[in-house]
């Protein structure tokens, strides 16, 4: 990369914005700080600029990799040790091997994927047996962006409905479990939802 480049990247970074408000970005880490086991394989899917991980993941973890659609803000990641540029609605198929990651996490981006059910297949085989997947979700979005059956309903429960639904028919997959921790006090506005479920040993 030339340094004219380095500098695009640069100002690209700093003028990234959070989709999720502070409160609701903090109820994310501290679940993640607590679930999320040390020395684990971590995979971020639809990954930009920041994967809102605790700082010291990158030392925890043994291994931090994200892809997404933009390798500019894949670049500012500063959390992640390997990134792969992928745009999961042309190509529903996650570049990794079968088993190689023990977390998948998705950070309010599965309202965006025109083939949610092929990616949640394609999650299902990148993880080990034991392994995880932790779907997290607000209540903003993009809505010209999202899918219809996002937009139908713009209810939570619908909402939480629909994720569990993709990992229910997804295959290889325990049921998914929907948990709200959304954290609480002044200066909260966003709410945050997790759904999650484990890979069948």
């Amino acid at each position: 990369m030339t340094r004219v480049d380095c500098l695009s990247v640069s100002v690209d970074c700093w003028r990234q914005t959070d989709h999720i408000d502070e409160g609701a970005i903090a109820g994310l880490t501290h679940y993640y700080d607590r679930e999320v086991k040390d020395g684990s394989d971590v995979l971020d899917i639809c990954s930009s600029w920041v994967s809102h991980y605790p700082r010291d993941f990158p030392d925890r973890m043994a291994s931090l990799v994200g892809t997404g659609i933009s390798q500019v803000e894949l670049a500012c990641n500063d959390q992640l040790t390997k990134y792969v540029s992928q745009d999961l609605n042309a190509k529903a198929k996650l570049p990794f091997a079968d088993k190689s990651f023990d977390v998948v996490t998705c950070v309010v981006s599965f309202d965006y994927l025109t083939k949610p059910l092929e990616v949640m297949r394609e999650v299902s085989r990148v993880l080990r047996p034991g392994g995880r997947v932790i779907l997290s979700q607000s209540n903003r979005c993009f809505f010209s962006k999202a899918v219809g059956v996002w937009t139908r309903d713009m209810s939570d429960l619908a909402h939480l409905r629909v994720l569990g639904t993709y990992i229910h028919f997804a295959g290889g997959l325990e049921e998914p479990r929907a948990f709200d921790i959304t954290p609480k006090g002044d200066g909260v506005h966003d709410p945050m939802f997790i759904v999650s479920a484990t890979k069948k040993r």
